[in-house]
């Protein structure tokens, strides 16, 4: 029963992450998936209140035509979560922010 669970968490955990990278709604999402907004909010907070905060993949997409967006980092939390860093940041609060995330 274990590795069932086991695969399950594993299935959300990227279920959730693919959403992140998605950009399109939790309703629009989980529509094109079957499966039901309800459980998409319940494993995520499922999965968000499992353990501390782990990075997942960090994608670098193609060039983009705002130079403002050039030179910024979107890390994609296991949550499907992502945070946008721009360049320039202070290196104070990169840091601040990060030591948040690990708390």
């Amino acid at each position: 029963m274990e590795e069932k669970t086991a695969t399950k968490v594993e299935v959300w955990r990227e279920r959730i992450a693919e959403h992140g990278r998605s950009g399109v709604s939790v309703k629009q999402f989980c529509k094109e998936r079957g499966v039901s907004a309800w459980s998409f909010y319940c494993w995520r907070k499922r999965l968000r209140e499992a353990g501390p905060v782990r990075f997942a993949l960090i994608e670098r997409g193609p060039g983009r035509q705002d130079s403002s967006l050039e030179a910024c980092l979107e890390p994609v939390l296991a949550s499907g979560e992502s945070l946008r860093i721009a360049s320039g940041i202070d290196s104070g609060t990169l840091r601040t922010v990060l030591e948040a995330l690990r708390g």
